[in-house]
């Protein structure tokens, strides 16, 4: 089905099954393969290796978080001009995109690969926890030309309405990461080193096959002569700048958290929150599927001043993600033993009990989550960047670091309540600024 017809045409509820749900598979297998890093290194290197991936995996994620800057910044205007039926400016914006993320792959992947050993030690990591963690970053980085256009591909795939393909690709890579990385850890014997080469050729695989049909002219996006422009950059920037920030504030809060954690439970309490982070990476994924999946359609009937069809689609919206989150709440809450030990089996009871006490109240977290989430989404397929931003910079960083200062008395048991409060708190913002946006820009904005 052409982009035209099925983002303006196809039945909301019709649209939503054909999207969001192979969306929310495709981002669900797309983040399998940092589960499968964590369970093997876990489970394979040990407490040691599992503590240094968590401690590397901010700043991985901070990589990766500029590509999807351009790549979700670059899908909005894109999704808008076909809307507008501007198909020039549309693969314009998609050839700038693209060659923004390799260029920016290059020099934030190099930057990374010289200064792993010093970020590693300034977050308080010593010894062989050290030397682990930079190993780790250092592969990370040394692809990172190649590796960092997977995911922005995933957006430009399902503008042109490939969205089936976009999931069997996030499956792939998955399956290549998996099937690799159990080669080289458990076959061969290799370092934690060979865990981030696993991950990094599967990637690169699968940006092969994603790349092709575009370069040899398949797809309604196509490669052309670029033509950079300051006003496009800011775009680009502009509309990308809400999931930027969750992902970079997010990662800044983690380091802040490692370095927290560290200090006040040690290697144990940095190893439970890394448990909580990869419990999040599953949760999330499966959310981000159902919203970002049905950007392309929200944005492209923005473009065409279909408001109603807007509303009908983020009602699908909306819902689907309140049912993921509080659903992945209640697993959370009834089973905190067996998340903890498909992580780290050979831990002793006090190491046990302390994780399954987190993961507890880091369950209420999903209890609000889902209503910011949705809300930033709507805002960004609006190009309403600045609430959208708002929302994201709250919700990652913000509330967490004054939340973290402000329950810092209760110890450990604050640092595991920060989650659920940030939440509560993004969502009472996530309201106001929707109500504001209703009463005042829903009529008036122009897309």
């Amino acid at each position: 089905m052409d982009h035209n017809t099925l983002f303006s045409k196809t039945p909301p509820g019709r649209l939503f099954f054909m999207a969001a749900l192979p969306g929310s598979v495709g981002m669900l297998a797309s983040a399998l393969y940092q589960l499968i890093d964590g369970i093997l290194v876990g489970q394979v290197l040990g407490e040691a290796a599992f503590a240094a991936i968590n401690l590397a995996m901010p700043f991985v994620i901070i990589n990766f978080a500029l590509a999807d800057l351009i790549g979700v910044g670059s899908a909005v205007p894109i999704s808008v001009r076909l809307g507008q039926r501007d198909e020039q400016a549309a693969n314009n914006i998609f050839t700038c995109a693209c060659l923004m993320i390799v260029g920016t792959g290059f020099l934030i992947g190099s930057l990374l690969f010289l200064s792993a050993p010093l970020l590693i030690e300034l977050m308080g990591a010593e010894g062989e926890l050290a030397d682990l963690a930079s190993q780790y970053l250092r592969v990370y980085a040394a692809f990172s030309p190649v590796t960092t256009i997977i995911f922005a591909s995933d957006n430009y795939l399902r503008i042109c309405g490939k969205i089936r393909m976009s999931m069997w690709l996030n499956i792939l890579m998955s399956i290549l990461t998996g099937v690799l990385e159990f080669i080289l850890l458990v076959v061969l014997d290799l370092g934690i080193w060979a865990a981030a080469l696993a991950s990094s050729l599967g990637m690169v695989a699968c940006v092969v096959i994603a790349l092709a049909p575009f370069a040899f002219n398949r797809f309604q996006l196509k490669f052309c002569r670029p033509r950079f422009s300051w006003p496009l950059v800011k775009q680009i920037v502009s509309c990308g700048s809400p999931n930027f920030l969750n992902n970079i504030s997010g990662r800044i809060t983690s380091i802040i958290m490692n370095f927290v954690l560290l200090r006040v439970g040690g290697q144990n309490a940095v190893s439970i929150y890394g448990i909580l982070m990869y419990v999040d990476g599953l949760i999330q994924p499966l959310m981000y599927g159902c919203c970002d999946s049905l950007q392309p359609a929200v944005s492209y009937n923005w473009g065409a001043g279909s408001r109603g069809r807007i509303l009908a689609i983020e009602k699908y919206c909306f819902s689907a993600v309140a049912v993921i989150s509080l659903l992945s709440a209640a697993v959370l809450f009834l089973f905190p033993h067996t998340v903890t030990n498909l992580f780290l089996s050979d831990m002793d009871t006090a190491f046990l009990n302390n994780a399954q006490f987190a993961i507890h109240l880091f369950a209420f977290t999903y209890v609000t989550r889902w209503f910011s989430f949705a809300v930033q989404s709507f805002m960004t397929a609006l190009e309403q960047a600045g609430a959208a931003s708002l929302i994201s910079l709250s919700t990652a960083l913000l509330f967490p670091v004054v939340l973290l200062a402000a329950l810092s008395p209760l110890g450990l048991t604050g640092i595991w309540l920060n989650f659920a409060g940030s939440s509560l708190l993004a969502g009472l913002l996530a309201g106001l600024l929707l109500v504001r946006f209703w009463k005042n820009g829903w009529r008036t904005a122009a897309p």
